[in-house]
């Protein structure tokens, strides 16, 4: 059976060198797994406003949407994602817990030290290669 694609959006929120990661809820799926915030686009909504609307109930954070970092491909077992990552900037709010099991300020030096969801793998590549252009 063919899986759908599911279009997810996702942001790289910087505060100076430090990134934000997030760690996922261990009940759902890839449980306690590191990845940026982020979630799918739904029907009628534009990339940019998915992820504002992602960030707002997530974080309770108004992020400003710049441009795409990077986009990824990636097959799960339960589903195809298409992940877009955009550079962002929370422009009011500070990051609140009200979903993940955490939330951390990193910076790329320290990567290795989490475990990420795979579909992120490509894109902490790029970040460790340091092609951070913002």
């Amino acid at each position: 059976m063919e899986k759908t694609v599911t279009e997810v959006v996702a942001a790289l929120i910087w505060e100076g060198e430090k990134f934000l990661i997030c760690q996922r809820p261990a009940h759902k799926a890839r449980g306690l797994l590191w990845e940026f915030v982020g979630g799918k686009v739904e029907p009628g909504e534009t990339k940019e406003q998915a992820l504002i609307r992602e960030c707002r109930e997530e974080l309770v954070v108004t992020l400003s949407v710049g441009k795409v970092f990077m986009e990824v491909d990636h097959d799960y077992p339960d589903l195809n994602v298409h992940l877009t990552l955009f550079n962002a900037v929370i422009r009011e709010g500070t990051p609140q817990m009200l979903e993940h099991n955490d939330i951390r300020w990193i910076t790329v030096e320290e990567i290795p030290r989490y475990e990420f969801c795979p579909a992120d793998e490509t894109i902490l590549q790029k970040l460790r290669s340091g092609n951070t252009a913002r």
